[in-house]
């Protein structure tokens, strides 16, 4: 939160030519492809709601929350004064604050709970949450996930599920039938295996009741203070789901030891640890040795969020380059008058429009899926296809918002440090690129539905563009015959900028699209933004995308 009318009358000179805070702004009604975006998936019933809750993620209080629970980052308490254990981590009320905020909005309860679009507000609501702060999204996320892998077993279904669809933010360490509202973690990798989780060594050891205990480790458990966990572990029959609460039945302490809270590059705000099962109770969820076929279904949600989170950084950034070049003069003309830095900033503005365009384009999938009654073809191979190119472009985006700050934007006193260190986070969480490119090629080869939902995608844009027809054809060419593995990025990148200009052919202004497509579908695209030779509207382009305030 910026402080009250500032000296700007110096002794040595005055201060002038610094673009006023970016806050106080609707991050939704400021966001014209957000609004598009959102419109087009079928989302339009909740605007208002949509709305009133990207005003409150543009306020300055709010900021000043992320800025604090960034400072001021989570702390492990394994044992009380008196040396008995707890393993209970503290958190600054800045964070408690953002929690309540996002939860109270339906961040993780709204796919559950809404009527119409259910997923594609849920989607809108933590695109803007994201842009507020990303580190409390981590346990919403996991949260809205799960519930499709609990449903496995109606009996805990019938328990959990109201307290996870009730929309209240409860910090209170105490057993989960005592709390107003709940979250949910995930607890899979362990040190020898990461993604290759059937390198897990954790054990399951069923008891006369039907629970199990657990033995073993997990290398990365993210939001330990949640209330449970979904976790795998190995059983009589194999590697199995189970759901491990932070309390036992008895309303005693489960037997989870929080070992060392992760030094992360990024994400500060949020609790990510090292855990330890001693016999900790959990309850079966699915059947043993179904494991990973069970918990596949929150790993698919999680992965929306992993597309959604990328996007709204791509937003949050541009839209911060865009306020301060429009603010501030350079060379006897403002920074957003530089006919090279407008090349720059267009060409992150169609970046930007793609990723959040394709991103809800993905959301209304699921909820296609939810109509359904199971994963359509389509959802399935583009949420993968999603995750990987909107990750894989988020990075260098962020850097080059950065770099239209000049100076200012290297300073840990604004928010860009901060976005940019977050960047890289979504790539490496719920499969890294190559295990999604690898996802990717299964799909095509064992769901042939899959492939002929993605072509009819595509195909739905025919005869737009001269050159989005060529990225068709080469993609249905590709398809026919899946690369091997080691060309399979070059064929998810392929994939993907082909459904991007087919989901922006339907649904943006021409100037978008024809500078999509004359800028990533052309022979000789360039390398950095803004290293392009194409004639594209400018003005178009950016007066859409600066913030409307």
């Amino acid at each position: 939160m910026s402080a009250l009318r500032p000296e700007t009358h110096l002794e040595t000179h005055d201060v002038t030519n610094q673009p006023p805070p970016f806050e106080n702004v609707n991050l939704f009604a400021g966001d014209r492809a957000l609004q598009n975006a959102v419109h087009h998936a079928g989302g339009d019933v909740h605007r208002e709601r949509i709305a009133a809750f990207g005003a409150a993620c543009g306020s300055a209080e709010v900021a000043e929350w992320a800025m604090q629970a960034n400072k001021n980052p989570p702390q492990l308490r394994q044992f009380d004064k008196y040396g008995q254990r707890i393993d209970e981590v503290e958190f600054h009320p800045a964070y408690h604050k953002l929690m309540e905020l996002g939860i109270g909005a339906g961040v993780s309860s709204a796919a559950w709970t809404a009527k119409d679009a259910p997923h594609v507000l849920h989607t809108a609501l933590e695109f803007l949450m994201a842009q507020a702060e990303p580190g409390v999204c981590c346990p919403m996320t996991m949260t809205y996930a799960c519930l499709p892998a609990i449903r496995h077993e109606p009996a805990l279904a019938k328990v959990w599920e109201p307290r996870i669809t009730a929309g209240k933010y409860d910090p209170a360490s105490c057993p989960a039938k005592d709390k107003s509202g709940v979250t949910i973690g995930m607890a899979m990798t362990e040190k020898q295996g990461g993604s290759d989780v059937r390198a897990n060594t954790t054990k399951a050891l069923k008891q006369d009741d039907g629970s199990y205990l657990l033995v073993g480790h997990k290398w990365f458990c993210s939001a330990p203070m949640s209330d449970a966990f979904l976790t795998l572990a190995y059983a009589e029959g194999g590697l199995t789901c189970f759901l491990a609460p932070r309390w036992r039945p008895d309303g005693t302490r489960n037997a989870i030891h929080v070992m060392r809270l992760k030094d992360k590059m990024g994400d500060k705000a949020n609790a990510s640890s090292e855990i330890e099962y001693h016999g900790a109770y959990a309850q079966r969820i699915g059947e043993e040795g179904r494991g990973v076929r069970t918990i596949i279904e929150m790993v698919h949600h999680t992965r929306l969020d992993c597309i959604l989170a990328p996007a709204a950084y791509m937003r949050q950034a541009l839209a911060n380059a865009l306020w301060h070049t429009v603010h501030r003069t350079a060379f006897q003309k403002k920074l957003i008058d530089q006919p090279l830095m407008r090349a720059v900033l267009a060409d992150l503005a169609i970046e930007s429009e793609a990723a959040t365009a394709l991103t809800f384009r993905i959301a209304r999938s699921f909820d296609e899926s939810e109509a359904a009654g199971a994963t359509t073809a389509f959802s399935r191979i583009a949420t993968p296809i999603g995750k990987y190119w909107i990750n894989k472009r988020v990075v260098n985006f962020v850097y080059e918002c950065m770099e239209a700050h000049g100076g200012a934007g290297y300073i840990e006193e604004g928010v860009m440090p901060r976005i940019f260190r977050q960047s890289p986070l979504n790539s490496i969480w719920e499969g890294s690129g190559n295990v999604i490119c690898l996802d990717v090629l299964r799909a095509m080869a064992r769901e042939p539905d899959s492939v002929a939902a993605f072509v009819d995608e595509i195909e739905l844009a025919r005869g737009a563009n001269a050159a989005l027809d060529r990225a068709i054809d080469t993609v249905k060419d590709a398809v026919a015959k899946p690369a091997a593995e080691s060309a399979a990025r070059h064929q998810v990148e392929t994939m993907a900028l082909a459904l991007q200009g087919a989901v922006l052919a339907r649904t943006t202004p021409p100037a978008v699209f024809d500078a999509f497509c004359a800028t990533r579908l052309a022979d000789h695209p360039g390398f950095a933004y803004g290293a392009m030779d194409a004639k594209i509207d400018t003005d178009a382009i950016l007066t859409r995308a600066i913030p409307q305030t």
